[in-house]
């Protein structure tokens, strides 16, 4: 059974260890800076301290990466930083996965996230919210101040255009096997 967290530091440690990366990890597409995105993750669990968790406990996903965006549109803001995503984590290769496997998903990969910084910014954020910090259509419209429905909207158009132009830039040898398949 689980022990009942017994004081607010430890409901901080909490939403810090399971949040903090991923934060990072946004704010710094938005900032462009990695240092910049730890200074505006710092600012975010700052703001959190300010809070009672009863306040922000049932939303505390949304409000850190709310609270987080914002912070780091005033750096972009302040610094005219505008620069485009350079890094991705990988994911974790599956262990029956050869070297040329391997190899053909870092590439797939790498020309999804180079169609991804082709994107209309606002379609590129809500496709980063919900494909890489998982977050709902709800939680991803609290954040942005976008309705569920035009969070939807955007992500759908977004990969459809991503899938358009992967289809339109794979080899004619492997667009002519698909059709066959």
């Amino acid at each position: 059974m689980a022990k009942p967290e017994s004081s607010r530091g430890d409901w901080l440690k909490r939403i810090l260890e399971q949040h903090e990366t991923g934060l990072v990890r946004y704010a710094c597409r938005l900032t462009g800076d990695l240092e910049a995105a730890r200074d505006v993750v710092q600012d975010t669990f700052m703001a959190l301290c300010r809070q009672s968790p009863g306040s922000v406990n049932e939303h505390v996903v949304p409000w850190l990466f709310r609270v987080c965006r914002n912070r780091a549109l005033d750096v972009v803001k302040t610094r005219h930083i505008n620069h485009p995503i350079t890094e991705i984590e990988n994911s974790m290769p599956d262990r029956d996965e050869g070297p040329a496997d391997q190899l053909e998903r870092k590439e797939k990969l790498a020309m999804v996230l180079e169609l991804l910084e082709t994107l209309p910014a606002n379609q590129r954020e809500v496709i980063i919210l919900k494909f890489q910090h998982g977050l709902s259509y709800k939680e991803i419209s609290s954040i942005t101040d976008l309705s569920v429905t035009n969070v939807g909207f955007l992500i759908h158009t977004g990969l459809k255009t991503i899938k358009k132009r992967l289809s339109e830039e794979a080899p004619p040898k492997e667009r002519t096997l698909r059709r066959v398949k």
